[in-house]
């Protein structure tokens, strides 16, 4: 705190030890709302001269002599008040609210009032104060320009501060619940449901990642943070469930950029005796009604794009799309080609990754980063995609799509692999990448799971969604810790 903040801090614990001696609590437990701001200022016709008890924050304050406005910010936005001279008093004490107001009330404090509404000569809906409760004293002055704040650091990092300052702010963070729920109920309606599995794991799978690791004292064995919850819901198909879903906090070990943080919100579904086609209608479906649902249209604006969500979304093939763009044939195309073609580009990795992660990177590069409008890439190289269905038609590719929108990957789907003996082989040509140096696949072969399949699982569509960057879009934020409440950052010395 610098030597000012210090100061206001001392002089807000004053007021609270003479707050106590006047015989008001500085923090009573509880204060009864009556009405909330967004009400009072649409139905401000039909309501005048009617009382009311509302509360908020101080967040303006403004004293003209024998009078002053202020304005109170509840959760849905700013109600003015006013206090005059010798017509309100503080609940249950004989002290004149103007006079209190003045001296103990300061931005930031909480307060509830009770008294009529009415309209200023500007058209303002005002209550005009009959009784003033002191419901919470803050003693942190607000930062300077904290109705503007612009640090981004202190925005993550004090994510309280950003919300109290910003209704923009609030409206992101309830925006987001609302499109989780518009989700869960577009499955429910569709007859999936919703489960939970374990975020402790003993053995991680479903994706290529680095997990974060733990130890289960009372189990004495290693457990991981949990990359994908992708095989415990396909054991639920085993079990006999045929639709499933679940939203999942997955961590993974790795770097934060502008779309990637370790601890994020997934969503997996996966329906038996569907494929890879049904699960790309369902997809399509699913966005263009969260669309449709928030902004009464197909298209919107991401910032500063447009984007149109109007179905069908178009499809390319991922190999036929890449070879095009390298002039070459990555299937056929000698690991060394590739290098090249990688370094040409100045693609980082280009001399370390292994020839599918290579390819895949350069897939993102070359084609996926010049996806605007939703646009489903079809039909993968089976090599990158190993939970997969080979293509009934193309034996060296994988019944597998993702959907991306202005460079962003938002969903990635297979008709899963139900085969035990294929997904058994699958599984040991990773362990042998695993050996070569590739630290991002499972250290152990989830034989439990392939368990499960050998007891027989129904053919099956899976996808998996980017729920905070299905956000981002949904909400014009850019970068994936702005739709997140609270994201880590690297520790600051405390002030």
């Amino acid at each position: 705190m610098s030597n000012a903040q210090k100061d206001e801090f001392e002089i807000r614990q004053e007021k609270i030890k003479e707050l106590i001696d006047l015989g008001i609590q500085p923090y009573p437990y509880s204060f009864e709302k009556t009405a909330n701001s967004t009400y009072l200022k649409e139905n401000a016709d039909k309501l005048l001269d009617k009382e009311f008890s509302f509360a908020g924050r101080i967040v303006l304050k403004r004293v003209f002599g024998k009078l002053i406005f202020a304005a109170l910010r509840d959760e849905y936005g700013d109600l003015q008040i006013a206090i005059e001279k010798n017509k309100a008093k503080v609940h249950e004490k004989d002290l004149d609210a103007l006079k209190f107001f003045k001296k103990y009330c300061d931005i930031g404090d909480f307060i509830g009032v009770k008294g009529p509404l009415f309209k200023t000569k500007t058209g303002e809906p005002t209550i005009l104060v009959k009784e003033l409760y002191f419901l919470s004293k803050g003693l942190r002055q607000l930062p300077e320009k904290w109705h503007g704040l612009q640090d981004k650091e202190l925005m993550y990092r004090q994510r309280y501060l950003h919300l109290l300052s910003s209704l923009d702010a609030r409206w992101l963070f309830k925006q987001r619940t609302k499109i989780i729920y518009e989700i869960r109920k577009f499955l429910n309606d569709r007859g999936f449901i919703e489960f939970e599995t374990p975020i402790l794991q003993p053995i991680y799978g479903g994706a290529y990642a680095k997990p974060f690791k733990t130890y289960a004292n009372a189990l004495e064995t290693d457990l991981y943070l949990r990359i994908s919850d992708e095989l415990y819901l396909k054991r639920l198909l085993v079990g006999g469930y045929e639709r499933v879903y679940e939203f999942s906090r997955d961590f993974r070990n790795e770097g934060i950029d502008r779309l990637h943080y370790p601890e994020f919100l997934a969503l997996e579904a996966y329906a038996a005796y569907w494929d890879y086609n049904d699960m790309m209608k369902l997809a399509e479906d699913m966005f263009s009604h969260l669309v449709k649902e928030l902004y009464s249209s197909y298209k919107l604006e991401y910032q500063g794009e447009a984007i149109d969500f109007t179905p069908p979304f178009k499809r390319i093939s991922y190999i036929d799309e890449l070879s095009n763009k390298m002039g070459i044939n990555i299937l056929t195309a000698q690991d060394e080609t590739i290098r090249e073609k990688a370094k040409e580009i100045g693609l980082a990795g280009w001399n370390t990754l292994d020839r599918w992660r290579l390819v895949d990177k350069l897939f993102d590069a070359l084609v996926g980063d010049e996806i605007k409008n939703p646009t489903f890439v079809i039909d993968h190289p089976k090599e990158i995609s190993p939970l997969a269905k080979v293509h009934r038609e193309k034996p060296e590719r994988v019944e597998r799509f993702e959907l991306f929108v202005l460079g962003m990957e938002v969903a990635n789907a297979f008709s899963e692999l139900n085969d035990p003996q294929d997904q058994r082989k699958r599984f040991q040509e990773q362990a042998k990448q695993r050996e070569k140096g590739n630290m991002e696949i499972p250290p152990e072969i989830d034989y439990d799971f392939l368990n499960a399949l050998e007891y027989g699982m129904p053919p099956a569509a899976g996808i998996g969604f980017g729920i905070d960057r299905i956000i981002m879009l949904l909400t014009d934020a850019h970068s994936i810790r702005d739709v997140i409440l609270f994201p880590q950052l690297k520790p600051k010395e405390e002030d």
